[in-house]
């Protein structure tokens, strides 16, 4: 129970109110829109030049139900990719897909459980096309490479689990079970190091895991979003930022078990909160959007239910999957 596959335990979840934290300049909530329901565990969302959302579905972890879902502008759901795995650990996590990043016309998915980086070509598709199997997926396998490294504090997993592009076209993907950034050379294909998360010092003592969940690229630096491990304490969850040499430091603290990472329009980071921890399992919509800089945290949207992916679309527009309410929602802020 030490990574990000907690943060799917629907049956620690309980009510109660969220917990005390200090932002600046509160921002009335904006209208959300509800774009799609009925969704099996959504989590990596995505857009692509037509203003259609491209969405991850974990599964419900009993079968092989996870899927790559399309969803257009006019609200229509299509399947796209159907059979990639899902599992269930003991406690009710559900393992299978991660995040996923449209690079071109290539999209790019990671799925946790297997290790693998699978490549869909979004141009072979269209709205009411028979799906496509995962098991015809080309993918390269990232998460042999991350077992067999040694790292100084190893963990022995991996789960990757987010991306973003870099510098030359190379992909920078996080892994939050083995707390470290893996680049993959666009030209060759070739995975190496290119970071790795430093531990959270708890005021209390403790030595927490990062559990990084998100990476985005402002063009000079790496922002990269972090859970924090159990307890999960309210506040302790930084944003970590790493130079173009892998030299980390910390862009901004105070926030709490960070979901995702995305760039405002001004170069900002916008980060989700899942949730306040209460003891015995996280508070329901005690999840929020906010947005961060070097000077102060900015609460945006209060409110939201175990927010787990955020994707920015234009100047104002943002989407969320809520993973366990297998919604995703339109927020203008």
């Amino acid at each position: 129970m030490r990574y990000i596959r907690l943060l799917f335990i629907a049956t620690a979840l309980l009510y109660g109110a969220a917990g005390c934290q200090v932002f600046k300049d509160h921002i009335s909530p904006s209208p959300v829109t509800q774009v799609a329901s009925g969704l099996v565990s959504p989590l990596g969302l995505e857009a692509d030049s037509q203003g259609q959302l491209w969405v991850t579905e974990a599964g419900s972890g009993t079968t092989n139900d996870g899927q790559l879902t399309l969803i257009t502008q006019d609200g229509k759901v299509y399947p796209v990719v159907k059979g990639f795995s899902s599992e269930v650990s003991p406690e009710g996590a559900v393992f299978g897909l991660n995040h996923l990043l449209l690079q071109g016309n290539t999209l790019w998915l990671l799925h946790g459980v297997e290790g693998r980086l699978y490549r869909f070509d979004i141009t072979s598709f269209k709205p009411g096309d028979a799906p496509l199997n995962a098991a015809n997926l080309s993918y390269e396998d990232i998460g042999s490479f991350v077992k067999a490294y040694s790292f100084q504090s190893d963990t022995d997993a991996s789960d990757v689990f987010n991306l973003t592009v870099g510098p030359d076209g190379d992909l920078f993907i996080v892994d939050a079970a083995a707390n470290a950034i893996i680049r993959r050379k666009a030209s060759t294909g070739a995975f190496s190091v290119f970071a790795t998360i430093p531990p959270i010092i708890h005021p209390g003592g403790d030595t927490l895991e990062a559990v990084p969940t998100g990476i985005a690229f402002d063009g000079q630096k790496f922002l990269v979003s972090n859970f924090s491990g159990y307890p999960y304490p309210s506040g302790q969850a930084p944003i970590y930022q790493f130079d173009l040499n892998g030299n980390e430091s910390t862009f901004q603290t105070g926030l709490t078990t960070l979901t995702d990472i995305e760039l405002g329009p001004d170069g900002q980071p916008v980060v989700l909160e899942y949730g306040q921890w209460n003891g015995q399992g996280f508070d329901e919509r005690s999840g929020r959007i906010v947005r961060s800089s070097a000077q102060a945290n900015t609460a945006l949207l209060s409110g939201l239910n175990f927010p787990n992916s955020i994707k920015r679309v234009g100047p104002t527009t943002y989407y969320v999957a809520q993973t366990f309410d297998g919604t995703i929602q339109k927020v203008t802020l």
